[in-house]
């Protein structure tokens, strides 16, 4: 998932606790990259807490739950796909499939017996 502010995307994540943050916009799980963070005010493009105004929230199976007091509710809307295609990822995902596929490949082939 890329940064829902410059779209840059999480390299495959080291040990420990991660320097990307979580939120919720327009009822969607987002992503914000540690660089957004440092320039941007990021949690003002965040969804709120109804109770508590936190912005600590999290999405999943259609609600929508705030870790600062607990609160949990149902999505007021179904959440919105993609804004735009990410044409890095198509090409990321192509390569990967291109490179497990061949791997495949190589392991069926028959051997020559001798």
């Amino acid at each position: 998932m890329p940064c829902f502010l410059c779209g840059a995307r999480q390299s495959d994540p080291t040990r420990g606790v991660s320097p990307w943050k979580r939120g919720v916009r327009h009822e969607r799980q987002v992503l914000v990259c540690p660089d957004c963070q440092l320039v941007h005010d990021w949690k003002a493009d965040l969804d709120r807490c109804g109770r508590c105004r936190s912005t600590f929230l999290s999405s999943r199976l259609g609600e929508i739950e705030c870790h600062s007091c607990g609160e949990v509710r149902p999505q007021t809307r179904p959440a919105l796909g993609p804004a735009r295609p990410d044409a890095a990822l198509t090409n990321e995902v192509e390569q990967a499939l291109s490179r497990a596929l061949s791997g495949l490949s190589r392991l069926s082939a028959p051997r020559a017996r001798g």
